[in-house]
């Protein structure tokens, strides 16, 4: 028998508290409130966040990476006795049956890495071919996987409009950190997140990992949630994205990538 606020939804955040408010604010709505929202706080002038009435901790911790920050907001929810856990980016909102739509899902597929349906946010979209009255159901990510041929992360459906195309729960190759669910048995099983990458891939490596473990990944559409795409890194093609994106793809690469594209991505890093 789950306790009530079993659930864990970890995200990290670095000066940028403004972010927060949607996210914040939309956890403020929800029918089941039986979460416990950890923030991990890399900021380099903490200061006081305010999350109203949502049961929170604010856990303090070092600038070392994305994944550093949610392997501790995890290690807190597992001593509080959270056995459940839902990593989502700051720069995120979503409806009011969110979390009731994740501990369903929970209950339906334990043991499992699951995801869900993610759209841009209005007014965050890469292109800006879209009509007004399609804003807001424009497709971000709907499964993925990873083309080997250099090593980079894909997303099913991405820049789509929302036609009801990816509404089936399947099997999937790739979870986005962006939304990744996941509870202690698989915690148990394959660890925490590398804290090698420090922004980037992160996400990748679990899932790569989990696969050799047998882990199933699951996208699941019925958990649907809107990103407002980078702003936790200065947006889309910004310095710090691409810094980070390429010294993570090396790591990602030469941890799982055939010889080949190895060779092709450790070129690439040197030479461009």
């Amino acid at each position: 028998m789950q306790k009530q606020n079993d659930l864990a939804i970890i995200t990290v955040v670095y000066n940028n508290y403004e972010v927060l408010e949607d996210l914040i604010n939309s956890l403020k709505i929800q029918k089941n409130n039986g979460f416990h929202l950890y923030i991990a706080d890399a900021s380099e002038d903490k200061r006081v966040i305010n999350a109203n009435n949502i049961l929170t901790n604010v856990v303090p911790v070092s600038n070392l990476g994305y994944a550093h920050g949610v392997n501790e907001g995890i290690k807190q929810a597992q001593k509080d006795g959270c056995t459940r856990f839902c990593v989502i980016n700051n720069d995120t909102l979503f409806e009011n049956n969110f979390t009731a739509s994740i501990k369903n899902m929970f209950d339906n597929y334990p043991n499992t890495i699951f995801g869900g349906k993610i759209y841009y946010a209005k007014g965050y979209e890469y292109h800006n071919r879209y009509k007004n009255d399609q804003l807001g159901n424009i497709i971000w990510y709907a499964g993925g996987g990873v083309k080997w041929e250099d090593s980079v992360p894909f997303h099913i459906g991405v820049d789509e409009v929302d036609n009801d195309k990816y509404s089936d729960i399947s099997e999937t190759k790739f979870i986005t950190g962006c939304m990744m669910c996941f509870d202690k048995s698989v915690v148990d099983l394959i660890g925490f997140w590398d804290e090698k990458y420090f922004l980037y891939f992160e996400d990748a490596d679990y899932c790569e990992r989990a696969k050799r473990k047998n882990i199933s990944l699951k996208y699941l559409p019925t958990i649907k949630l809107w990103h407002k795409n980078a702003q936790s890194t200065d947006g889309p093609g910004s310095a710090i994205q691409q810094k980070y994106q390429k010294k993570s793809l090396l790591r990602f690469a030469i941890k799982y990538a055939p010889p080949r594209t190895k060779l092709h991505v450790i070129l690439n890093y040197i030479f461009k």
